[in-house]
């Protein structure tokens, strides 16, 4: 392979012997890469396939199984309350009627004011060293839960963690978001998501070794070993991250000068245009997503997909409601979370493979909905627990899909990318400000209010995946007939690089 130094002017210049829409990219590259992106251009389909399989394998091995670890650990730290309550925590901190409800909520008040300046600020700083320092934080306070004596300490805890959690699931998006393309995207989203999983699964059966053998140890009781010991882990695997995550393509040192230029082109061809982050200010990058009108349609769609899953920081009650002692309820959250995880990754391997988002998650929400309506509808101890499965199934696993169709809508410029990720995951999560009281413990059984208003909101975010996909299709027919034109797009928002076409 040549290098940059050895490819001649000559063999730059020879862009004339490429594609016409491959020249047109070529405009907006740097000068220094533009030897590189010649180059690849011309290579055959055999061996742009072998370069990116070669590439792939190195950014999952190196990328993947520290974001997975690292969200498990976050979802894990934000939703042990849930286990901590089958424990003696309402009691110690004399919580009564909807205190617990509050104490989850909370979590997103801090959350949400976070999400965009950390967005922002992510697409200018070294990401392994800003996600790797927000964890160390978050778990400090995480362990700080243990030492509270009150209602109101836990509050303040709870609403310092949402702060310092923040700045990591749309910092890890976009960040996988500037490696993979639109077709890798849900796939590898899967593989990350799975830390919700994996957190729900675990965390049930931590809680139940923890609670079930700890209690009482040194004089301190379960639910403030449970946040100790997954406190303490953080904090470790924090420290860790700041090592081996690795950062944007054009600073990633353990990648030769060949493979970053090489993962950058991919990532060029697959939006039709280049992405400077320079080139954009953070100021304009959030003009630039504020004037785009979907960003508008996608939070709500993202807003409403959030809501329809906010059971999970309930789900051991709900599965305590079927007449099992507070162990064997944990442990049977577990293989519940583990079906989910393993649905999830075909899903959205289906979705990437196929290249669609609507359909897969218009399916995946019905599933929800049914299993809403059977928990709900019923008293049966084996329907309940099967309406249990569905419920996360068609939920998590449609969002999967859902956070990458918004990355892929909006592929450039980054800073854009960046903020209308963090836009639609701020108004996203604030469903879980009021949908944590969906669920009091008063309803309990049945939860039909709960399970009621779920069922409608599956329907919903259902309803919203088909008139998206109308208006994507929409938006491509425009972009074919321009092209067809041969009109330039200009700087509206439908405005896209010659070849590009939506997601549908």
């Amino acid at each position: 392979m040549e290098s940059l130094a050895q490819l001649s002017k000559e063999k730059v210049d020879q862009v004339e012997d490429l594609k016409a829409s491959e020249v047109a990219i070529l405009k907006g590259v740097k000068d220094e890469d533009k030897a590189y992106y010649v180059l690849f251009a011309s290579k055959d389909d055999e061996w742009k396939a072998y370069m990116t399989k070669k590439l792939l394998v190195k950014v999952d091995f190196r990328l993947l199984p520290m974001l997975v670890l690292m969200y498990t650990l976050n979802f894990l730290d934000r939703s042990n309350l849930s286990q901590a309550r089958l424990g003696t925590l309402e009691t110690d901190l004399n919580m009564t009627g909807t205190d617990f409800n509050l104490a989850t909520s909370i979590l997103f008040v801090g959350y949400l004011l976070m999400q965009l300046p950390s967005n922002l600020l992510l697409t200018r700083v070294r990401p392994s060293i800003y996600l790797g320092a927000a964890m160390s934080i978050w778990g400090v306070v995480s362990c700080s839960q243990a030492a509270v004596h009150s209602f109101g300490g836990l509050i303040a805890c709870r609403f310092m963690l949402g702060i310092v959690e923040a700045p990591f699931f749309p910092g890890a998006i976009m960040m996988m978001s500037s490696w993979y393309t639109r077709g890798e995207l849900a796939y590898r989203i899967a593989w990350f998501y799975s830390g919700n999983a994996m957190a729900n699964m675990f965390g049930g059966l931590l809680g139940a070794g923890v609670l079930g053998n700890l209690s009482g140890a040194h004089g301190i009781e379960g639910w403030r070993w449970l946040f100790i010991i997954e406190g303490v882990t953080t904090i470790g695997i924090a420290l860790i991250s700041m090592l081996l995550l690795p950062n944007f393509p054009a600073s990633s040192m353990w990648l030769n000068e060949e493979e970053r230029a090489f993962a950058q082109w991919r990532l060029v061809m697959d939006a039709k245009e280049a992405d400077d982050s320079s080139s954009v200010t953070l100021r304009e990058g959030l003009n630039l997503a504020l004037k785009d009108c979907r960003v508008y349609f996608f939070l709500v769609f993202q807003h409403l997909s959030l809501l329809s899953q906010t059971f999970q920081y309930f789900f051991p009650s709900i599965v305590n409601t079927l007449g099992y002692g507070k162990i064997e309820t944990l442990l049977l959250t577990a293989p519940v979370w583990f079906t989910t995880f393993l649905v999830s990754l075909f899903a959205t391997y289906s979705s990437g493979r196929i290249g669609d988002r609507s359909v897969h998650i218009i399916i995946l929400m019905l599933v929800s909905c049914v299993g809403n309506v059977v928990a709900t509808a019923t008293t049966n101890t084996g329907a309940r627990f099967f309406a249990m499965f569905l419920m996360p199934m068609g939920t998590v696993s449609a969002y999967q899909i859902i956070l990458a169709w918004i990355a892929s809508t909006f592929p450039r410029p980054l800073v854009k990318r960046s903020a209308v990720i963090a836009i639609c995951n701020m108004f996203g999560n604030t469903a879980s400000i009021y949908g944590s009281y969906l669920y009091p413990k008063s309803a309990s059984p049945r939860y039909i209010a709960g399970g009621s208003a779920n069922s409608i909101i599956c329907l919903s975010v259902a309803l919203m995946a088909f008139g998206i996909r109308l208006m994507l299709a929409r938006q491509n027919k425009k972009l074919e007939k321009a092209e067809e034109d041969n009109i330039e797009n200009g700087d509206d928002a439908d405005a896209r690089a010659r070849g590009f076409r939506y997601a549908l």
